[in-house]
């Protein structure tokens, strides 16, 4: 028997979403994400306060790149998510990590993160109910260390962090349990 819990978010995983843009001066603002989704095959959204300052220089610049956080750096992206830019103009200079611009969009790469989708601003959505942003991907970026002998992202390397809304927790993901389009085909001939 299920136990009623109230209005809980109750999606799990989530992912953990590195947001980098640059603000007027090129200075690099970041933030942890976890709301936030691919759309489309080329596009993703966030969805995140307009009053974050990452989201008033993602709307300057037209330009973001959206990271996976991992394990192994686990720490910074909580920093990033419980330190504002707004108040916090060293935010990004404090972790000591490295960022260098993308060549295909004006946003920062930080280097330290495994994977990076570089994106142009496609589209604000802005309604009563939710704020979104919305960014066509130009290119996606991967470390050779997650990468497995075909050159695609192996997720047992990659050691991705997801989010838990329930305890609110960190865990690691990467054990495969099954193939997408196959595990469940034997039902197809019923």
């Amino acid at each position: 028997m299920k136990k009623n819990l109230g209005v809980v978010p109750g999606v799990y995983p989530m992912p953990v979403l590195m947001i980098a843009a640059y603000d007027e001066n090129g200075k690099v603002n970041a933030m942890n994400a976890a709301w936030g989704m691919i759309c489309e095959m080329d596009k993703i959204a966030l969805f995140i306060d307009e009053d974050h300052k990452t989201t008033q220089n993602i709307l300057k610049s037209k330009a973001f790149t959206v990271s996976l956080a991992d394990k192994a750096h686990m720490d910074v992206a909580d920093f990033f998510g419980i330190a504002t830019g707004n108040t916090m103009p060293d935010k990004f200079e404090r972790t000591g990590y490295t960022a260098v611009k993308s060549e295909f969009v004006n946003a920062p790469i930080i280097d330290e993160f495994p994977v990076v989708m570089e994106c142009e601003l496609n589209e604000v959505v802005d309604t009563e109910s939710f704020y979104c942003i919305v960014g066509k991907i130009v290119n996606t970026a991967a470390d050779e260390a997650v990468l497995d002998e075909e050159g695609k992202v192996e997720p047992a390397k990659l050691n991705a962090l997801i989010f838990d809304q329930f305890q609110m927790g960190y865990y690691v993901a990467g054990e495969k349990v099954g193939q997408a389009w196959d595990a469940g085909a034997h039902l197809m001939d019923k």
